[in-house]
């Protein structure tokens, strides 16, 4: 399945739902997930604020409402389906879930009203004076700041059911076939994890001097700390991976970034960390991973199956190197076509990666590669 992404930008939509969004003038999933009651009446559930953060649940309440409609799936059906997606999207989730459990995570509550994540970088200007009495008064210098911006696009991949096979599925009891929706979930997740440790960069309106007007990934931010491998670890000494990796802590101690870390490796170096690691003595008393993990601030070792080989990053597991942006939950929504025939669905999300260093460059991500 192809994933798309759109964008709402100040010089209009880019794609089909963006689209959609710019003509009806706004995008409630609530609306787009209608489910037929028991009466046979259309019904949607609608989340209403009544008070308190509006980031926890409890502060919502969840109403259900008739609307003059078309449903196509039952209240149970959405709900196998929307089981479906969740437990696929989970699957290939490595460096996503270590943003999530880290809590380098910044959500944006409504991202329909967010086109860009705007953000300013300054410099460190004051100084801290010595004195016995505290009188006298120290440098005041001016703090110069640096304007950016990302853009925040949607993540999304369309799927449908024909109504007449949705019919024959209920006559024979088998339920709403959700392999589609699978499918669909495992898409939109392998390009959330692409977004981290691939090429694929995503661009919006005119760069900037300091290209932040982009979502970079791990291998191609601009200001990540980059140096060669020693060799390739399929062929390296254990002896030269951990010096490759104690180099790697150290570029980003100099860049003022003190972990912790994980350490994310290609799928081909797998098995190299399970081989003995040999000690001046000879001994072989555990294995290479071992010894990456007693590394001070080095909490794990990953693999990123979308790593491309001979790739090794050290990421501080810190907000102020890299977060998540979250703007809407993985969900689906669905609409009719061809009318009452053709039943679409559409997998979505805005969860986008944002690299980040500060004003002088300095950044707790390094990759080393050959």
């Amino acid at each position: 399945m192809n994933v798309n992404v759109d964008f709402l930008g100040p010089n209009g939509p880019q794609g089909a739902l963006a689209s959609m969004i710019a003509k009806e003038g706004r995008l409630t999933p609530g609306l787009m997930r209608p489910f037929v009651g028991s009466d046979g009446r259309s019904y949607v559930t609608i989340a209403t604020y009544v008070g308190g953060d509006p980031k926890k649940k409890e502060s919502y309440k969840r109403n259900t409402v008739p609307i003059q409609a078309n449903a196509t799936l039952r209240r149970d059906e959405w709900k196998q389906l929307e089981q479906a997606v969740q437990t696929a999207a989970t699957i290939r989730l490595t460096g996503v879930q270590d943003l999530i459990d880290n809590n380098c995570v910044m959500n944006i509550g409504n991202g329909m009203a967010s086109t860009v994540l705007e953000w300013h970088t300054r410099s460190q200007a004051h100084q801290a004076t010595i004195s016995m009495d505290g009188v006298n008064r120290s440098q005041g210098d001016r703090v110069d700041y640096k304007h950016h911006y990302m853009p925040l696009p949607l993540l999304h991949v369309d799927f449908e059911i024909n109504e007449r096979f949705l019919q024959t599925s209920r006559l024979n009891n088998r339920g709403a076939d959700v392999s589609e929706a699978e499918e669909a979930a495992r898409a939109v997740t392998l390009l959330r994890e692409q977004m981290l440790f691939t090429d694929i960069t995503y661009a919006y309106g005119e760069k900037d001097t300091n290209l932040r007007n982009s979502i970079y990934s791990y291998v191609n931010f601009p200001d990540r700390n980059i140096d060669s491998l020693t060799a390739a670890w399929t062929s390296a000494t254990a002896a030269q991976i951990i010096a490759d990796v104690i180099a790697m802590k150290q570029k980003s101690l100099d860049d003022l970034h003190f972990g912790p870390w994980v350490l994310y490796i290609p799928a081909t170096y797998e098995t190299v960390m399970d081989q003995d690691y040999d000690d001046d003595a000879g001994t072989s008393a555990r294995t290479v991973r071992q010894r990456i993990l007693a590394i001070e601030g080095i909490t794990s070792v990953k693999v990123a199956d979308t790593l491309a080989t001979n790739n090794v990053l050290l990421v501080e597991m810190r907000p102020e190197t890299v977060r998540l942006v979250r703007g809407l939950p993985l969900q689906t929504i669905q609409w009719k076509e061809e009318g009452f025939l053709i039943n679409k669905f559409k997998v979505i999300t805005l969860d986008v990666p944002q690299i980040r260093s500060d004003y002088n460059g300095r950044c707790g991500l390094v990759h080393y590669s050959i």
